[in-house]
């Protein structure tokens, strides 16, 4: 009898550490193993609690640049509108977009949409992201775009930005600069050879041509911003 009631006991605690193990698991895979790497947001996932939403306007800031100077938006005057990405120096998502990211700068810059690239994290935090690391990566990845430290972690709070990399397209309308998309660079920010639609630069290229943007808002897949 004792034999019997004892098996059922052990099987009993079997299953259950099975599934213990399996939660365990799941919480330990990284945040952004998603089987789809990036999908459009349907229109409930685009309402935020807090930061910009399409159609608002972006104020303007200023951030210490790499080469020491203070960088601001209305230091364009002749831009057409602004490429705003928060990056950083360590995460491996930011860091396989690098060369995507100098990319942009040069395919858009001269026709109006430079790139601004932000640091949100705090050093204190993640200690390779302080600033002189930053001159360090810029001059490494050969930056062709201001590197900006967002020291007192209040520019990406506004954006409402959470993740490195984050992007979002400014617009110049009637002297403000306007939300126009919000998201991802592209479909695959692990590997740029096999990208297969390229989300931010079609937005630009659409404003460009005088056209709504399409897709207005992606996921963002990158690591969360230090604070």
């Amino acid at each position: 009898m004792k034999t019997k009631t004892f098996l059922p006991v052990l099987a009993l605690i079997a299953t259950l550490s099975l599934f213990s193990c399996k939660d365990a698991a799941q919480k330990d895979m990284p945040e952004n193993s998603e089987k789809k790497e990036m999908a459009i947001l349907s229109e409930e996932e685009t309402t935020t609690a807090y930061g910009y939403t399409i159609g608002d306007e972006a104020n303007d800031f200023n951030l210490k640049n790499v080469d020491g100077s203070m960088v601001s938006l209305s230091d364009y005057p002749n831009a057409k509108g602004f490429i705003v990405i928060f990056t950083c120096n360590t995460c491996p998502f930011a860091m396989a977009s690098e060369d995507r990211i100098v990319a942009l700068d040069q395919e858009f810059k001269e026709k109006g949409y430079p790139v601004m690239a932000i640091n949100p994290n705090n050093p204190e935090v993640q200690p390779d992201d302080t600033f002189d690391k930053m001159q360090q990566k810029a001059d490494e990845a050969g930056f062709t775009f201001p590197y900006l430290f967002d020291e007192s972690q209040t520019v990406h709070a506004k954006y409402g930005a959470t993740k490195t990399p984050n992007v979002y397209l400014l617009q110049k309308e009637d002297g403000k600069n306007i939300v126009k998309y919000i998201g991802a660079i592209d479909d695959n920010v692990r590997n740029a050879d096999a990208v297969n639609e390229r989300f931010l630069a079609n937005a630009v290229n659409e404003l460009l041509a005088g056209k709504e943007v399409t897709t207005k808002e992606t996921k963002a897949i990158g690591c969360s911003v230090k604070q």
